[in-house]
């Protein structure tokens, strides 16, 4: 017996959830494949960290009815520091001078998943989970995936399959699809500090001769740390005593926030650049970290993953609306097609922050130095950074 649907989500983190809901109320008999329970996720430690969510991606959320239930608890950010250490240049980004209410929010990652998972149980859309993808098959008319639910093995079929599950894509390894990966040589170091003064809702982006070290405002004298340093470096903090590693730290940043207290647990990660060599294949697409996956300097990471989202789902209401197949290749193609100004605009811009903030040579510092001030003195380009960081250098796009 084979269950026959439209369409087939993989992935039920918070781009495949957030696909699911925007697709509930079109004509459309959809189902989400997850391996990980609802209360397992929620409960894991990965729901502490601090997500950077963009003005247009709250609007996106605002869209999937999940922003409302959540949007009281997430901090705004209603001003960007950039700085670069050792040296005078710096850039200041406002909210009020953009005319909206904040430039993006921070918000945890336990409290947006609850939301979602809140919201997608009110849909119509069948949630297997927790359930594995064994493999998957294309053929000329659907696709299929094998899967093992509760220690039973069964066959799903459909039009179209989106790949929504990860870096790690089950998907994307199934249909053979490479990808391009760049290391940095860089691993970030995530934690939270209490300051002694109030951030006053600033998100500070701070650059060292190790890589980026960004400040996100999670309460008014708390900050979420995104610390980018070598291998090595990152090894040793990681293993210092607590006071050792704030003084360290502390002297990184410096003193905008005033002294620093260390209030939870280190964690670390390497940082890699990684695209899918196509977001599109026979009866398939992948979106969120299964196609793309960014460093975190501009926190975009997840942003990119919603307006993957976003558009699918506008697509796919005017595909429906006039009874298109949803799998056929133009449809996919297109799509593909229709993201790729913003991936490459996105992946461009952090390599390039990367490459030229990360590099001590004298002279391109003082350049980068000179280049931050002329922007914080130019109103015109200090709102096309603004607008980037907000989200808003693509369309928005209206699917509800």
């Amino acid at each position: 017996m084979t269950d026959e649907y439209d369409l087939i989500i993989v992935g039920g983190g918070l781009v495949g959830s957030s696909l699911a809901i925007a697709l509930d109320g079109l004509p459309l008999r959809v189902a989400l494949i997850e391996a990980v329970g609802d209360q397992a996720r929620i409960a894991s430690s990965a729901g502490d960290r601090a997500l950077a969510v963009s003005w247009g991606s709250a609007q996106i959320l605002d869209q999937l009815r999940i922003w409302r239930g959540v949007g009281s608890s997430a901090v705004p950010i209603k001003h960007i520091h950039v700085s670069d250490r050792g040296f005078f240049g710096k850039t200041r980004l406002s909210a009020q001078h953009e005319g909206v209410e904040a430039l993006g929010y921070v918000i945890s990652a336990r409290d947006l998943e609850k939301e979602t998972c809140r919201v997608l149980a009110q849909t119509s859309v069948d949630k297997i989970c927790p359930a594995d993808v064994i493999s998957v098959t294309t053929g000329h008319e659907n696709v299929h995936v094998s899967i093992k639910d509760g220690g039973v093995s069964k066959v799903m079929s459909a039009r179209l399959l989106v790949g929504a599950d990860g870096s790690d894509s089950v998907v994307r390894r199934c249909l053979e699809i490479a990808q391009h990966r760049k290391d940095y040589g860089q691993v970030a170091v995530v934690c939270e500090v209490e300051t002694s003064r109030p951030n006053c809702s600033t998100a500070y982006e701070r650059f060292t001769a190790t890589g980026p070290l960004a400040m996100l405002p999670t309460g008014k004298r708390k900050s979420a740390v995104v610390w980018t340093l070598t291998p090595d470096d990152a090894e040793e903090k990681m293993v210092l005593p607590e006071a050792a590693f704030r003084e360290a730290l502390q002297n990184a940043f410096g003193y905008w926030l005033g002294q620093l207290k260390l209030v939870s647990r280190r964690v670390s990660f390497p940082l890699q650049r990684i695209r899918a060599v196509k977001m599109a294949a026979e009866h398939v697409v992948l979106i969120g970290n299964a196609s793309h996956q960014v460093h975190p300097i501009g926190g975009q990471g997840l942003n990119l993953g919603l307006r993957d989202v976003a558009v699918l789902a506008e697509m796919l209401l005017h595909q429906t609306g006039f009874a298109l197949d949803i799998g056929e290749k133009t449809f996919l193609d297109k799509f593909a097609k229709s993201r790729k100004a913003d991936l490459d605009e996105v992946m461009g811009f952090t390599d390039t922050m990367v490459r030229i903030f990360s590099n001590t040579h004298a002279p391109l510092s003082l350049s980068r130095s000179l280049g931050l001030t002329a922007l914080d003195l130019w109103g015109g380009a200090r709102s096309v950074l603004a607008r980037r960081a907000m989200g808003l250098k693509t369309r928005l796009p209206r699917f509800v």
